[in-house]
């Protein structure tokens, strides 16, 4: 395995904290169903002149699949995303790094639910491990002020994001689609813009704007973490495989803080790096650790 190769999931997961880092920036500028209907039309139409024949070449074999398109869109392209900026309208570049670097484990915890794999030691210890360490965060050092306080919106939003991006992730590996990566990530899109289409026409005066300030975001939106990065992940998992990539999500709530500290002027507080990292590395024994939490014998008996 060539060392380069590790250099794709990482400069997935390097445009993937940038994508963070504008989601916060895109806040207060644009809406977040305007962002996400717009960096799906730029997807789409710098994908197209590369996509498009060989999608209508295969489109007896993924018009059968029509069905399923739709909903990875609306999990993947539409429901994660617009969460995600909405959830930068109340909660910081750091907490939305952290939240979203949770998606592989509960990856293997729907994987459990749905595809009836094995419940694993890491999965039971990490799984309380990154919930304390959740709780930690979002409590800001104070988890029982949760009970009087509630959660906050934001971060609840996030979860709700990476547990879309989760299922997700859950359904592709159950239907085991015949059909190319970047035709599927082009149906997806056309999914999710479809599912976006009457939000956006709903948008009041002013909330989807082009501008100075908005286009940049779009085009780092559009091209940097829908394309590109989308590109880079592809390769990482066709070279590295996809269960060694995803230890790279482990990078993004460093890479994001990095970046938020820099560039947005975030303070980054004792309670992000105690709950951040009982969290990554309750996400760690998850991707690590596989031995059997019951065995066959104790499962049978029981």
């Amino acid at each position: 395995m060539p060392a380069t190769s590790l250099l794709y999931p990482f400069l997935a997961i390097l445009l993937w904290a940038g994508n963070v880092i504008v989601s916060k920036m895109a806040a207060s500028a644009i809406s977040p169903t305007a962002i996400t209907f717009y960096r799906l039309i730029l997807a789409l139409a710098l994908l197209s002149p590369f996509v498009l024949r060989p999608l209508i070449r295969n489109w007896a074999n993924v018009r059968s699949h029509l069905g399923k398109m739709f909903v990875s869109g609306l999990l993947a392209m539409a429901v994660f995303q617009s969460f995600s900026y909405r959830a930068a309208e109340t909660t910081t570049a750091t907490n939305m790094a952290i939240v979203t670097a949770l998606i592989p484990m509960l990856t293997a915890i729907l994987s459990v639910v749905m595809l009836g794999e094995a419940l694993t030691v890491g999965m039971a210890v990490g799984g309380t491990l990154s919930f304390a360490g959740l709780l930690y965060l979002v409590g800001k050092g104070d988890p029982a002020a949760i009970a009087g306080s509630g959660l906050h919106i934001g971060d609840v939003l996030m979860l709700l994001s990476a547990t879309s991006y989760a299922l997700y992730s859950v359904l592709l590996r159950k239907w085991r689609l015949s059909i190319p990566a970047w035709q599927s990530v082009y149906m997806q899109a056309v999914a999710a813009l479809i599912i976006m289409l009457p939000m956006f026409i709903m948008l009041p005066q002013g909330a989807a704007n082009l501008d100075a300030q908005t286009l940049p975001l779009i085009a780092y939106a559009g091209i940097g973490s829908s394309i590109l990065l989308s590109f880079f992940w592809i390769l990482g998992v066709k070279h590295l495989g996809p269960n060694r990539c995803s230890i790279f999500i482990n990078l993004l709530p460093v890479l994001t803080a990095l970046m938020a500290i820099t560039w947005l002027g975030e303070e980054m507080h004792a309670y992000h790096v105690i709950g951040g990292s009982l969290s990554l590395v309750g996400v760690l024994l998850v991707q690590t650790v596989h031995r059997p939490l019951f065995s066959p014998q104790r499962r049978l008996n029981g």
